[in-house]
């Protein structure tokens, strides 16, 4: 079994069928929806495979909360790409399991070379 899109004919048209984390419920989006998160994306610099599993995610989210796919991209088109990787590390993180979280390193501003007062 994989988690890799399968394009299916449905009478609601061309779906895109995904499997959810535990690949035991099947996720079905319009491929409008599906294409337009992915290429949203890769435009923003991420790979293909990294723009499928975020946007899968997102999708998944989007229809939990009951959020419309498009106004979601509309909102994060206003991010630059720190808020973007900030905004979907909290995404992730809030669907990984609890042992693992996704994060991004920041430079030190701490200097390193001791300073010292001695007092003589």
């Amino acid at each position: 079994m994989s988690s890799l899109p399968n394009k299916s004919k449905t009478s609601e048209g061309n779906t895109t069928e995904f499997f959810d984390k535990y690949f035991t419920k099947k996720l079905n989006f319009p491929s409008n929806e599906v294409d337009a998160i992915i290429g949203f994306f890769t435009k923003r610099g991420f790979d293909e495979a990294a723009a499928q599993s975020t946007g899968t995610i997102l999708l998944e989210q989007a229809k939990i909360d009951n959020v419309n796919v498009f106004t979601l991209l509309d909102t994060l088109k206003g991010l630059n790409d720190i808020q973007l990787s900030t905004v979907v590390a909290e995404v992730l993180n809030y669907n990984r399991d609890a042992t693992s979280s996704v994060g991004f390193k920041r430079p030190q501003t701490v200097d390193k070379i001791e300073k010292r007062n001695i007092v003589v």
